[in-house]
């Protein structure tokens, strides 16, 4: 039985308060293919003060305890495809639950695009087995089902394989030097399928095209044009 001091003001614990709830920011993916633009988006929009960049985790997929992963895929894609796309969802995930305080966080690609992009096109190349295609299809449906991969609008740069191709050339990244136009073409065909004609995968959420088939000052004015809309800046966030 209690007593009465075990119950006195002295002895009850004060109720510990909850915590308030941290607002989530506005997640912005920009997407698109490999050369169409997304590094100068997002130093374009790292000048905004409301606003967070976090870039594509690559100095990760070129470091693991020492392999250039990166570099591996593109020599060998057929050996190495599984093991680097596990190691890309793994480590976009990280991107996507990256917290921030401000109202605005703009991430270079997303989980998504890993799938629905990469993946898909490594598959229908004949680059990936069923069984590895398979293995990185659960892993990715378990990252869906247990983890938040929100983002509220992306931002798909539009561009021309032949565009894109000669980006890669004129910025002479030394992993990027063996991308064939055909790798390229295929790559724009499944960000279209999946971002405007939505055949075998939704968008999940709104989409904003910006055709970059122009001159850096033209990106600028362009980005310049949508700021607003992009930042959601006519909103509270």
């Amino acid at each position: 039985m209690l007593s009465l001091k075990s119950l006195s003001v002295e002895n009850v614990k004060p109720t510990q308060k909850r915590q308030p709830k941290k607002k989530k920011p506005f997640t912005v993916a920009v997407e698109g293919n490999i050369g169409s633009g997304k590094s100068t988006c997002l130093e374009y929009f790292r000048k905004q003060k409301q606003v967070e960049v976090v870039p594509e985790p690559v100095f990760k997929w070129k470091d693991v305890k020492g392999y250039n992963t990166l570099e591996l895929m593109y020599k060998d894609a057929s050996r190495w495809s599984l093991a680097f796309q596990s190691y890309v969802q793994l480590t976009m995930a990280e991107v996507h639950r990256k917290e921030t305080d401000c109202p605005v966080k703009m991430i270079e690609r997303s989980l998504y695009s890993a799938r629905y992009c990469f993946v898909e096109n490594l598959f229908k190349g004949g680059l990936m087995p069923d069984v590895d295609y398979a293995i990185l299809s659960e892993w990715y449906n378990w990252i869906q089902e247990n983890e938040d991969m929100h983002i509220d609008l992306i931002v798909y740069l539009q561009a021309k394989p032949v565009t894109c191709q000669n980006r890669i050339k004129m910025r002479n990244r030394h992993e990027e030097q063996s991308v064939p136009l055909e790798y390229l073409q295929s790559l724009n065909d499944l960000h279209e399928d999946w971002l405007i004609k939505e055949n075998k995968f939704k968008a999940p959420c709104p989409v904003l095209v910006i055709n970059t088939d122009c001159g850096l000052n033209d990106m600028y004015k362009k980005f310049d044009a949508h700021r607003d809309e992009i930042l959601q800046l006519n909103k509270e966030n």
